[in-house]
């Protein structure tokens, strides 16, 4: 037994690059999704569940460390007419991990939140942790809910908890899903000859991180297991989506195919996180500059054969 071992809940984007660099670091690592994670470094022990699976938590957690809480099966547009969602999906389930949790207390929680869909339109850009949270969507509501539900309980028992609001990261391996990961469809576009959709007139700023930064500051997170902060991630800068596209098309050398819609109730018209808190406590600095990381993922995407199926 060894409480360095790390137990992730969630086998996504995230989770799976994440791993890929516990397990490089040599740490024993143990993961829990609602679907069987194929593919994953040898050494990783899987076990199928959702994140408020009682009977398999008892039995991980007393080996391990640190958890992180990456589960979340909604994205601001899927749950924008159906907030059930995200109690039903992500709250619900989170406070059921809580219960078996709390007889846990000396293990480090690290809690995956959201940056861009928290601050709702703040009027401080950057935003700091200290704005308003003002969410626009159900989405980053069921964050903002989750991390209190986190927090008191973190009060009650003294654990130890981190919570990380990163901005939009991407990067290769990042799967196709309709309405999430702008970079990521528009690439797929890109390779497919077919139409991107923009919602609104193309000028809302977001912040985008490439994965291998967000990576590194999950694990030198994984690193401080007394760690009790709130933390932004991102890269610190902003870019419309209007400029997004632009770097799309000089990396893949060809148009990209546009329609503009209206736009969504749900959507902040900017937001840009400022990450001074995160970088003097990790001494960080994002690495990877936007179009090189678009030029990766480009790449990446080019080694898929045959495209993948088109985007909704």
């Amino acid at each position: 037994m060894s409480l360095d071992a790390v137990l992730l809940l969630g086998a996504g984007f995230l989770g799976r690059a994440l791993t890929a660099r516990v397990v490089a670091s040599g740490r024993p690592v143990y993961l829990l999704a609602r679907r069987s994670a194929g593919g994953m470094p040898s050494g990783v022990s899987v076990h199928t569940g959702g994140l408020d699976n009682e009977a398999a938590l008892r039995a991980l957690l007393p080996h391990c460390g640190t958890v992180i809480h990456l589960a979340s099966t909604t994205t601001p547009s899927v749950s924008a007419d159906h907030p059930l969602l995200e109690v039903d999906e992500n709250i619900a389930p989170t406070v059921r991990f809580l219960k078996v949790l709390e007889e846990f207390p000396a293990i480090h929680l690290l809690y995956l939140s959201t940056g861009g869909a928290l601050y709702g339109d703040t009027e401080l850009q950057p935003a700091t942790e200290a704005a308003a949270v003002a969410p626009r969507s159900y989405h980053g509501a069921g964050k903002a809910a989750i991390e209190a539900l986190l927090g008191a309980q973190a009060s009650r028992s003294g654990s130890a908890l981190t919570v990380l609001r990163p901005a939009n990261f991407y990067g290769p391996y990042q799967p196709l899903r309709a309405g999430f990961g702008v970079i990521r469809t528009m690439l797929e576009h890109a390779r497919n000859g077919t139409e991107f959709e923009i919602w609104g007139d193309g000028e809302a700023v977001r912040d985008f991180l490439y994965i291998d930064d967000m990576v590194e500051v999950c694990h030198r997170f994984i690193q401080l297991p007394d760690d009790r902060g709130t933390y932004n991630v991102g890269s610190g800068a902003g870019y419309s989506i209007n400029q997004v596209r632009a770097l799309v098309e000089r990396v893949c050398g060809q148009p990209l195919r546009v329609r503009y819609r209206p736009r969504r109730a749900v959507d902040v018209q900017r937001i840009v996180l400022d990450i001074t808190r995160v970088s003097r406590r990790l001494e960080w600095t994002p690495r990877v500059d936007l179009e090189e990381g678009i030029r990766r993922t480009w790449v990446w995407l080019g080694t898929m054969s045959p495209p993948a199926s088109r985007p909704a």
